[in-house]
């Protein structure tokens, strides 16, 4: 792990700390009916597994073919790189993927709603895959705040009682299905010899529409 990644991850601990000391997040994921010690260790396994990626398979890509413009002494000319062929490692993110989609199962099975969760979720992925944009050589941008908005308010609409679990599902899984799954058959164009299902940009938006989703269902 680089030096900045390691800076990066330690300014985030501290934001979470600082959230988890006002309450934020605590009051969140209280409502679905985590203690706080379930609730620190959550967090703890989904910043750092966030740098751990599960490969699950490979694809062939193609890089495009690209022009190259020289100048020398009032001259120009081009020349033109021709397409590489390469292989690109499909991998599920520890903390963008796995945890969260083993959270939503759990509290779908220990709490019920399975139905408006399903809906809520199909609805959350189509309207995140519709926003998402594909950025060659760095990754999926995401919404941050559509999903969990969306599925929050979906939540509200399609059920009484288990409001926090539909919008914790939806806001998650629907995030994670949205923008990465659904473009797996672009996951050429990223150019890049790894594409982490629930990694990069995704990681956010996964994690920040959960907490958005719970706290206003």
């Amino acid at each position: 792990m680089s030096p900045v990644h390691i800076g990066l991850l330690g300014l985030v601990l501290l934001f979470l700390i600082a959230m988890l000391e006002v309450g934020i997040i605590e009051s969140a994921y209280h409502k679905l009916g985590m203690s706080h010690r379930a609730i620190t260790l959550l967090l703890l396994l989904s910043i750092f597994g966030s740098y751990i990626n599960i490969p699950v398979a490979s694809i062939s890509t193609i890089s495009p073919p690209a022009v190259i413009h020289h100048h020398i002494y009032n001259l120009s000319y081009m020349s033109v790189l021709m397409p590489n062929a390469d292989d690109t490692i499909i991998a599920v993110n520890l903390g963008g993927a796995v945890i969260p989609v083993l959270l939503s199962a759990y509290l779908l099975m220990r709490v019920g709603g399975v139905a408006p969760a399903f809906i809520a979720t199909v609805v959350v992925a189509l309207l995140v895959h519709h926003f998402s944009r594909i950025v060659p050589g760095a990754g999926i941008a995401v919404p941050v705040f559509i999903p969990g908005l969306a599925a929050a308010i979906l939540a509200l609409l399609l059920t009484r009682e288990h409001r926090p679990v539909v919008a914790y599902v939806a806001g998650t899984v629907g995030c994670l299905v949205g923008a990465d799954v659904l473009n797996l058959a672009e996951v050429a164009r990223l150019n890049a010899p790894i594409a982490s299902i629930g990694g990069g940009g995704t990681f956010d938006g996964v994690f920040v529409s959960g907490v958005i989703a719970v706290l206003l269902a």
